[in-house]
Order: C-alpha cells, then sequence, then structure tokens
C-alpha cells in the first residue's frame, strides 16, 4: 500500500469514527429529550397541588437520577401555604418545597436569572436551596418564570462534579423551567378555585353549580357564532360495585384516574364537571352529535387500560354515556330554558345507555344502536 493510500484508508477511518460518534450522540439527544417529554407530560397531568409538587421534586429526581431536587416557591402573602393546608395538606411535610418570601437572596445568581444556570455547588451560596443536603458538587437552577416575573426556582443537584457545568447545552431544561412554571400557575389556580367552591374536591373538576353558570354563556356564545354546543353525560358502570369489593377511597381513585384521562383528551375551551356522584358531564362547544361521537370513542379507548386504584390492584371501568347537541336560533332569547332543556335530553340519553345494558353511548333524537359510539 503506498502512501496516498494509506492516508486515504487513514482519513477514512477517521471519517467512520466521527459518524458513529455523531449517530452516537444523536441518538443519547433522541433519548434525553424523549425522557423530558414524558416528564414534561406527567406535570401536565397533576391534577392537585400536592401531587404537581410531589411530581416536580420526588418524581423528576428519580425520573433524571439525581441526588437532589428541590423546588422554590416565592410565597410572599402565604397564600399557595394556605391552600395546601386548606387541602388537608402541612407544607412543612414537603421537605424538597420551599416557600420563601422572597426568592432574591436564596442564590447570588438568582435575582438576574433568565435561563437555566449550570455550574459547581458552592455551598455558602447554594445551601439555602438544598436544605439538609451537603455532598452535592454539582447543579442546575431552574428559573420558573411568567412573564417578568420569577415565581420560583427547579433546583437539580448531583454529586458527580461533570454532571451540570457551564458548557453543557440547557435548551431542553429551558423547556422543562417554562412547562414547569405554566403547571405551578395552573395548580395553584386550581387550588383557589377548590377553595372557592366552583371545583370538586376530589377530581379537581368544576361543580355542577358551575356547569349550570356556564352552560348559558355557553349557549349565547353558540349563537353568537352561528355554531354547536353539546353536553355530554357520563356515568360510571357498577361503580357502587367498586365501592363495595374494594373499598370508598379505592372508588376515589378509581374516579380520579377515569377523570384524568378524560381530561387529557378535551380541549381547554371545553368545560368538565362532576355532577354528582359518579355522574360527570362534558360541555363541548362547536360541537355537533358527529363530532361527539368522535370524542366518546376516543373516551371508550382510553378506558380500556385497567383503572389502577392501588400499587398492583386493578380494576375494568366502562361508561355510560348520553350525548345531546344543539344550535341555538338567532331568535332564542331564553338561554335557561335551553339549558335545561339540553341538559335534560342529555340525561336521558344517558339513562336509555342504561337502559341497552350499559358501555355504550345514546344520542338525543337518534336511534339506540346498542355497543356503538
Amino acid at each position: 500500500m503506498n502512501h496516498d493510500e494509506d492516508r486515504w484508508h487513514r482519513q477514512w477511518a477517521d471519517a467512520q469514527e466521527q459518524l458513529r460518534s455523531l449517530m452516537g450522540e444523536a441518538k443519547k439527544n433522541q433519548a434525553v429529550w424523549q425522557r423530558a417529554q414524558q416528564q414534561e407530560l406527567e406535570l401536565l397531568r397533576a391534577t392537585s397541588l400536592p401531587q404537581f409538587l410531589y411530581r416536580a421534586t420526588a418524581g423528576l429526581c428519580e425520573a433524571y437520577g439525581l441526588d437532589a431536587v428541590t423546588l422554590m416557591v416565592e410565597d410572599p402573602n402565604h397564600e399557595v401555604r394556605h391552600l395546601l393546608i386548606g387541602g388537608g395538606d402541612h407544607p412543612a411535610e414537603m421537605r424538597a418545597v420551599g416557600f420563601v418570601d422572597t426568592l432574591s437572596g436564596l442564590a447570588p445568581q438568582l435575582p438576574a436569572l433568565q435561563r437555566p444556570w449550570l455550574g459547581r455547588f458552592v455551598r455558602p451560596d447554594h445551601q439555602l436551596l438544598f436544605p439538609g443536603t451537603v455532598d452535592l458538587e454539582s447543579l442546575a437552577l431552574l428559573p420558573l418564570r411568567r412573564g417578568e416575573r420569577l415565581i420560583g426556582t427547579l433546583n437539580f443537584g448531583s454529586r458527580d462534579p461533570a454532571r451540570f457545568t457551564h458548557h453543557l447545552a440547557s435548551d431542553f431544561l429551558a423547556h422543562l423551567a417554562a412547562v414547569t412554571a405554566v403547571c405551578l400557575e395552573n395548580a395553584c389556580n386550581r387550588a383557589r378555585v377548590l377553595k372557592s367552591g366552583l371545583a370538586d374536591y376530589l377530581t379537581g373538576w368544576h361543580t355542577r353549580r358551575y356547569l349550570h353558570s356556564r352552560l348559558r354563556e355557553e349557549l349565547a356564545r353558540a349563537q353568537r357564532r352561528g355554531g354547536s354546543l353539546a353536553c355530554l353525560m357520563i356515568d360510571l358502570d357498577h361503580f357502587k360495585q367498586i365501592n363495595d369489593t374494594f373499598g370508598h377511597l379505592a372508588g376515589d381513585e378509581a374516579l380520579r384516574e377515569v377523570t384524568a384521562r378524560i381530561e387529557s383528551l378535551i380541549r381547554a375551551s371545553d368545560v368538565a364537571a362532576r355532577f354528582g356522584g359518579d355522574e360527570l358531564a362534558l360541555l363541548l362547544p362547536d360541537t355537533d352529535a358527529v363530532r361527539g361521537r368522535v370524542l366518546v370513542q376516543r373516551i371508550q379507548a382510553a378506558l380500556l387500560p385497567p383503572v389502577e386504584f392501588a400499587p398492583g390492584r386493578t380494576c375494568q371501568v366502562t361508561l355510560s354515556m348520553g350525548l345531546a347537541a344543539t344550535e341555538p336560533a338567532r331568535t332564542d332569547t331564553d338561554f335557561k330554558a335551553l339549558s335545561e332543556r339540553l341538559l335534560a335530553e342529555a340525561d336521558v340519553a344517558l339513562y336509555r345507555a342504561k337502559a341497552l345494558g350499559r358501555n355504550c353511548l345514546a344520542v338525543a333524537g337518534e336511534p339506540d344502536e346498542v355497543g356503538e359510539a
């Protein structure tokens, strides 16, 4: 082999090695993004303030294999703490969550922090962010901002000095921080609604009273837009048997899981309410009977996997559903009567579904189709 051929083979081998390295790095980055997306979904699915706080700390700590994760929340008026106490939780027992009057004095980086800061753990500078933890070597500080306001910090700590360094890319951490900030704000807002009596304490859905008030507003909006409004009444089949067989706490967990699965399928403009007991209701703006059927099919698919009501214990839950839709005419002025009629039609359809053998949908004004949605 002459000199030129030898050099060509070396260059080829180097190019192959670089390609393998780039492909390995791409796979690693893809795995990081997929894991980050999964954790963001877990945060978004949190149905209560305590559940969100747990997932943002212990949940992320386990998912990312970190040695410490803490969440510091700016709470100058102690409102967040009062929301937790009002719900029967004790902020002092949430050791990974800190509530402070101001964040600025917790670490020198915080006052001007706009993006995640990665670097060496310095005990005098960072010990207030990780109370009780003294053996960390590196950390990442994720600012939680809403608009121009810093509402909290999510803090990752590691015993590995190379885990978080200044030269590492932080795009996925910035995205996680943005999602966490939105989830924190939403969780607090939901807790405020619960406190005001307009949301159900168990599921986090709205109350029947709220549904009635919103129904008239949505009918008026549908009339202005020349659109339709659907109401879907939902009943958990044989829910009493779940309570009788496994206990009321198991029934509560099953109901929470069912509402969480349904909530993941509906739009922000939809209104979800616990109508009473195991009966639920959805108001679906810009939805007719055809589109309502599509949502029902998605709900039925989401309920195919058994519902876990305790670690390792599951039950199969099916739903009976009644759907009614209306298109308010320009001449309609009595929205109270129109709302009562829509609810009554959906309720009658629900009872038809039960009479057909349950686990099916009945649509107001349409012939019954057993077992079909």
